[in-house]
């Protein structure tokens, strides 16, 4: 874990040993809520194994809305950042070894980041790449059908499909899991016919 933050943020070697001795090491098993839904997040995670979810409750319905795989920052960001009360629950699908930090810490550390271009760049580059990623899923509600957002899917984030239960990725593309069965018997009947 600490390698793959010290490739991505280049901090000084006495800072980086500072900031990396925060992180508290939990594994934790699968389905461990890590943020309720409307809690504030105090918390942001690095996961060193495992998958976790970003979901939400519509109408009683349970929507996930992102993934989060091996060497991933993640947390309710808005929440993390401005201290609202969060729109999503984080929970964890697999066993996960995660790294935790708190927001003191964190804040801390992005004093640093602002005041060093490079950090600071570095940074904005790993904020935005989630942006895009929300921008991205957002978009292919609006354009694409569920068969196209779920081949998508499977060339860009094939180990997700292998190892998401079937009723996360049906929630996270917007359709039921009987939807999902038909779009796969589909793109199997296609494959077989040409």
């Amino acid at each position: 874990m600490f390698e793959h933050l010290k490739n991505r943020f280049p901090f000084p070697k006495e800072e980086y040993k500072e900031f990396v001795k925060d992180f508290k090491r939990m594994e934790v098993p699968a389905k461990m809520v890590l943020l309720q839904e409307n809690e504030v997040s105090q918390n942001a995670y690095y996961i060193e194994k495992g998958i976790a979810r970003a979901w939400y409750n519509n109408d009683g319905k349970d929507v996930t809305f992102q993934f989060f795989m091996e060497n991933t920052m993640f947390s309710s960001l808005e929440s993390f950042r401005k201290g609202l009360p969060s729109m999503v629950a984080l929970e964890t699908i697999e066993p996960c070894i995660v790294w935790k930090i708190d927001k003191v810490t964190v804040d801390k550390i992005l004093e640093k980041v602002y005041a060093d271009p490079e950090l600071r760049n570095s940074f904005m580059d790993t904020v935005f790449e989630r942006t895009f990623d929300y921008m991205k899923h957002f978009f292919s509600f609006i354009k694409d059908s569920p068969q196209q957002r779920y081949i998508a899917l499977t060339k860009e984030k094939p180990e997700i499909v292998k190892r998401v239960p079937q009723h996360y990725i049906a929630s996270y593309l917007g359709i039921t899991t009987v939807h999902l069965s038909r779009i796969k018997s589909k793109i199997l009947k296609d494959k077989g016919t040409s």
